[in-house]
């Protein structure tokens, strides 16, 4: 129930927040409207617990033994590629019984890349211009025809970039999904604190509010009836993956049966680190309890240790694709998101005591997904090969750019067409052969070379349409 001007100015003067209110005679009737909806939005009980986490100095800096994971391995003997083909039958079957939710992370924009929009809307395709929403789309698509029953996918957004997700997912026709599996909903919003534990404010009449981390994806499926939705379709395990991956796969049947086959709560699927140096997490056990054990956090010594194999202890790097059991979000989730926050102080701009913009040091506060693999009691860490499944856009230019994933995507296809020993356009003047296939075609090299497939050729390279 929405709260009265007077019921609000008391539970702010009670929180010692009531500077809220400073400018309230400087604004316009429509900016008090929106200044009190904002502050009728706040938990003033989550406000007071974020303001003493910030006074205690935010979370204990890791401390315990550190382990490396029991790793599901990439090259595998004959018991394990035993086991990886009972997982495979077992995860066919969680699939095509339908029991598989899809859960991407899509709450950020693309202005770090020079595109004004969310960053699900940037083309990434080398030939077809596809963007990272339309490729993500297709596997899911791919993967429903595949095995003949829904793929229900749910898009998790944020406050900015909600209303143009909806629109371009609507105007695109959700890939040729059906618009009733395409659940959406937003991560929520926190106030950033100033030093003095008080509210920023962004303007006059607006709080500085910022996304509560990946890791609040689970506390929103909770609140956004998507839990619920997963339950009325019997759905019991989450595909969790992040939108600025395109060679992610989020249909995986082999994962889905090692997770299963573990009886594990949450899975992770990593990639082994380039080199020691390489600044990463990685998955590890902190005093037992699995987890991801921060860059910063490895000595030089353990950085650099290796296994009898000669591989690196600590090589498990994080690539934010896991597996998920529905009824573990529910118990995160039963009495508000059961995982720690972290803190990020770092300079923002704001509104000024004088109402004026300017500079201030304040702390913004996030939870990380992956925090909840402390609390699983089995776990799975299946290792993929990095080629094939991980090239992130990132950054504008250089590593983790969308020039590095086209370069990518074009190396994995060209494997395939090569493999089934079909013709492959020229190397361009950057050294990459420009090709692409649908996930409708193929979505593995052994799929493409039994296929059909034949190219259309177009100048920008050969593109393999489903």
């Amino acid at each position: 129930m929405t709260r009265t001007e007077s019921e609000l100015r008391a539970a702010a003067k009670a929180a010692d927040q009531d500077h809220l209110f400073d400018f309230w005679s400087d604004l316009e009737e429509e900016q008090q409207a929106s200044l009190l909806s904002q502050i009728d939005a706040l938990d003033f009980e989550v406000v007071n617990r974020l303001r003493e986490l910030q006074k205690g100095g935010g979370a204990v800096e890791l401390e315990g033994e550190l382990e490396p994971p029991e790793i599901f391995p990439l090259e595998r003997n004959g018991a394990t590629e035993e086991r990886a083909r009972r997982a495979s039958q077992l995860g066919d079957v969680l699939l095509g019984a339908g029991r598989v939710g899809f859960v991407l992370v899509a709450g950020g924009q693309a202005s770090r890349l020079g595109y004004d929009g969310p960053k699900g809307a940037f083309p990434v395709g080398p030939v077809s211009g596809r963007t990272l929403f339309e490729t993500h789309g297709r596997r899911l698509r791919a993967a429903s025809k595949r095995y003949g029953c829904p793929m229900p996918w749910y898009v998790m957004t944020s406050v900015q970039n909600d209303t143009a997700t909806r629109s371009f997912m609507k105007e695109h026709h959700f890939f040729g999904l059906p618009e009733d599996d395409v659940f959406f909903f937003s991560q929520a919003m926190l106030p950033a604190l100033g030093d003095d534990g008080r509210i920023l404010l962004a303007d006059k009449h607006r709080l500085f509010l910022a996304p509560n981390g990946h890791g609040g994806v689970l506390e929103a499926l909770a609140t956004s009836g998507a839990l619920r939705d997963m339950q009325e379709r019997e759905i019991d395990l989450v595909s969790y993956f992040q939108v600025d991956n395109p060679l992610v796969r989020p249909a995986d049947p082999m994962f889905f049966g090692l997770h299963r086959l573990q009886d594990a709560n949450m899975s992770s699927k990593v990639v082994e680190k380039a080199n020691p140096d390489e600044k990463v997490g990685v998955l590890g056990r902190i005093d037992g309890k699995m987890g991801i054990i921060e860059y910063s956090d490895l000595s030089d010594e353990l950085r650099k240790a290796r296994d009898e194999s000669g591989d690196l202890r600590f090589r498990a790097g994080n690539i934010a694709v896991h597996a998920i059991d529905r009824q573990f979000i529910e118990e995160l989730t039963n009495d508000g998101l059961q995982l720690p926050w972290h803190l990020a102080r770092k300079q923002m701009k704001v509104c000024g005591s004088d109402g004026q913009p300017t500079e201030s040091w304040g702390t913004k506060f996030e939870t990380f997904v992956f925090d909840a693999l402390s609390k699983a009691t089995n776990s799975v860490t299946f290792e993929v090969s990095r080629a094939l499944e991980f090239s992130p856009v990132k950054n504008a230019k250089g590593t983790d750019s969308p020039d590095t994933a086209r370069r990518d995507l074009c190396a994995m296809y060209a494997d395939w067409v090569r493999a089934a020993g079909r013709e492959l356009p020229p190397v361009a003047p950057d050294g990459i052969i420009p090709v692409e296939i649908d996930p409708m075609v193929a979505e593995s090299r052994e799929a493409f070379i039994n296929s059909r497939a034949r190219p259309a050729v177009t100048p920008k390279g050969h593109h393999y349409d489903g």
